[in-house]
């Protein structure tokens, strides 16, 4: 079992940053890729970056591309997403993700494991 908390959520202005944690906490071994994915109100959850655990291989949305960087301290079992040139439309709930598959990283299927979301707010 893994389990994933998230920490680093907060409201921010557009064109500000927001550094998001995500600790895994045990088993991290049998992990094979990380991921983000974040729900706006009304809205599907949607895959924002992703990071395979063996090789540091990296994956974004085409959204998010230029402006986030997903990163992984694999000592300490932990995943960061540093979203930087933040805009209104990143207003959602961001969840970290894992999963011990090896494909389709950018679907929400794919994971095994969730933790319990952070809330990122960007104002106009």
């Amino acid at each position: 079992q893994v389990q994933l908390v998230e920490s680093g959520g907060g409201s921010v202005q557009a064109g500000g940053s927001l550094r998001l944690s995500c600790e895994a906490s045990a088993r991290t071994f049998s992990i094979n890729t990380l991921g983000w994915f974040r729900q706006a109100p009304g809205k599907e959850r949607e895959f924002v970056a992703a990071v395979r655990w063996s090789d540091f291989r990296t994956y974004y949305a085409d959204s998010v591309k230029g402006r986030f960087t997903i990163s992984s301290d694999n000592a300490k079992g932990t995943v960061y997403l540093q979203m930087n040139s933040l805009k209104p439309e990143d207003t959602a709930v961001y969840y970290c993700a894992a999963t011990r598959r090896n494909s389709d990283y950018d679907l929400k299927d794919t994971y095994d494991y969730w933790g319990q979301g952070t809330q990122v707010t960007v104002s106009s």
